[in-house]
């Protein structure tokens, strides 16, 4: 398996806002995957971050897939705004709604990526009628709503019985929530594809410490599979 397997996403919910088309070019040029993009509306998830306007307004500033993280309820009314905003993955979370699949239906119709996110307590078999709707898996490691928590291990039990359930389909599994050179690599051996890393990479908010952080996570998924 080559480096190009591992996707490391770094969260601009731990970016400085002050300056964020630096801060994303600066994981860009660091080396980076994906950028990911927490969106909470304080409803569904206790907290308020960001909307459309700011995935407009970075789109600009990197080539990289703009991975957009709906912690929203309903999240139906706001698909075509994060779509013509520039996302290139929208995902939803299969507790925001009761019609999951007409909802990953609908970012399908904008000609976007789907993905679905699955809380610390949601089973992994809430995916299991959708999987053809689906490119990613996104595990939740920490309750959505705030940076900074303290990574849930079970997520890796998550991964992998996500894993045996996708079987051959081309579906990502993406990890968000606490993770770190000292999990990413257990996370790996389950299955685990796509790094959501926030604080672990952008702490302290110091550009040069950004390309060693990524690369401190990818050689340790790598290390796992090699």
């Amino acid at each position: 398996m080559t480096d190009t397997s591992i996707k490391i996403a770094p969260s601009i919910l731990s970016a400085d806002f002050a300056r964020l088309g630096d801060e994303v070019r600066a994981a860009d040029t660091g080396g980076c995957d994906w950028i990911h993009v927490d969106v909470m509306d304080g409803h569904f998830v206790p907290n308020i971050t960001i909307g459309p306007l700011i995935v407009e307004a970075i789109r600009p500033v990197t080539q990289k897939l703009l991975d957009v993280h709906l912690m929203i309820a309903p999240a139906d009314p706001y698909i075509e705004a994060f779509a013509k905003a520039g996302a290139d993955l929208i995902t939803v979370h299969a507790e925001a709604g009761p019609h999951l699949d007409r909802t990953l239906q609908a970012i399908k119709a904008h000609g976007k990526k789907a993905g679905v996110a699955l809380n610390p307590a949601t089973p992994v078999s809430a995916i299991q009628h959708v999987l053809d709707r689906i490119d990613i898996v996104l595990i939740m490691s920490v309750n959505p709503g705030f940076g900074g928590q303290a990574f849930i291990p079970e997520a890796i039990t998550k991964a992998a019985q996500a894993r045996d359930l996708i079987g051959s389909r081309d579906i990502e599994i993406e990890v968000d929530g606490g993770v770190d050179p000292s999990n990413a690599g257990a996370l790996a051996a389950a299955g685990v594809t796509a790094f959501v890393a926030g604080s672990s990479v952008y702490k302290g908010n110091d550009p040069a410490t950004y390309a060693p952080r990524i690369a401190a996570i990818r050689e340790a998924a790598m290390k796992a599979l090699r």
